[in-house]
């Protein structure tokens, strides 16, 4: 579970990179008490200066299905049969 501070989140390096294209580090954020992935590219200003870009995303529904908790009543039907 996300134990960050509201507003705040960490980076890690991205072990997972497979392309250019894929981020270098990935991780968590939480922006006003919504939790949000957050990726980094790491870049070369143009004189010679680094520096990250960032982009900040909602999570992918099925990571929202796995960081949820599971309720006994998930998939039950709310009608009534008569």
């Amino acid at each position: 579970m996300f134990k960050h501070k509201e507003n705040s989140g960490s980076l890690f390096k991205n072990t997972n990179k497979k392309t250019d294209n894929h981020p270098d580090y990935t991780g968590i954020i939480d922006i006003g008490g919504k939790v949000m992935r957050i990726a980094g590219w790491k870049k070369a200003g143009k004189e010679g200066t680094t520096f990250l870009s960032l982009q900040v995303s909602e999570e992918k529904q099925e990571e929202q299905k796995t960081n949820k908790k599971a309720s006994p009543f998930d998939g039950m039907d709310d009608s009534i049969p008569f």
